[in-house]
């Protein structure tokens, strides 16, 4: 299985923009520049590879997470994740991507809900594919 996004950038990195297109068509020619990568921390003024691989990563997690919940016979009525991703511009590098799950799971108990998040959170592909970086995990049923 493969899937592919494109990227183009016009001009330099502090005054240039470019834009996403993905495979499925959710980004059709999305902007994203300097400033929505370095300077907007509301995060309204376009996307930035951060936030992407950060929905990606919540997205993998959620979706694996539910397979081992149905797999224990207890599927989940909601699972929310969320993915902070850190980029430390000075190094240069993501150093970070912190989970924030709540889910609704009727039939679980909290110490089998954990235990579940934990393995979703080391199995997903996503998490696997961070393996440089810290990926840590803070769940909790709704």
């Amino acid at each position: 299985m493969k899937r592919h996004a494109t990227a183009v950038w016009h001009g330099a990195l502090g005054d240039g923009k470019g834009d996403l297109t993905t495979q499925s068509g959710a980004l059709d020619h999305h902007g994203y520049s300097f400033k929505a990568r370095f300077e907007d921390e509301s995060g309204k003024s376009g996307t930035n590879p951060e936030e992407l691989l950060a929905a990606a990563h919540a997205g993998c997690f959620a979706m694996q997470l539910s397979h081992f919940l149905a797999e224990n016979g207890t599927p989940a009525e909601t699972l929310e994740a969320k993915a902070v991703v850190t980029l430390d511009p000075s190094a240069g590098q993501v150093t970070s991507s912190a989970i924030t799950l709540r889910g609704t799971v009727p039939g679980i108990d909290a110490e089998t809900f954990q235990a579940l998040a934990e393995k979703a959170k080391a199995g997903c592909p996503i998490s696997k594919a961070l393996g440089a970086i810290t990926v840590t995990l803070d769940a909790a049923l709704a």
